[in-house]
């Protein structure tokens, strides 16, 4: 389980919206969301507030938790690296997109321009919405 995941579970659990947990935090509903779409990694600050406000401990919340190397922007290909950056497609790539992207390889080839990292997309999120 990711913690994106552990973090929905406990709090939908208690039944609280993401209002509710940001009101308890302090934190903005905008960044709870990101963190359980697991579009941005919370800090250890962070992690301890969550638990407080899901009254846990920062053990419990992160035990069962993989803890896997995401690719980060840094080491994505050049191509795939403008279009993540795209205003027109940067809402839409999420962080689980961009993981799939990158691991991507056709014959031992990848796609090179932005372009062709595009067109990939586009392709398979359209056979992934049928």
């Amino acid at each position: 389980m990711r913690l994106k995941d552990k973090l929905r579970e406990l709090r939908t659990g208690r039944d609280l919206t993401l209002k509710n947990l940001a009101e308890t935090t302090g934190l903005s509903v905008s960044y709870l969301s990101d963190i359980e779409r697991g579009r941005t990694n919370p800090s250890l600050k962070t992690v301890e507030a969550l638990a407080d406000a899901l009254d846990v401990s920062v053990q419990t919340l992160l035990t069962g938790v993989e803890f896997i190397e995401e690719t980060s922007h840094d080491d994505l290909p050049e191509g795939l690296k403008e279009l993540v950056n795209d205003e027109a497609f940067n809402e839409e790539i999420n962080r689980d997109w961009i993981d799939l992207l990158s691991k991507i390889q056709m014959r031992g080839k990848r796609p090179q321009s932005k372009r062709e990292w595009m067109e990939l997309y586009l392709h398979l999120r359209s056979l992934l919405e049928k």
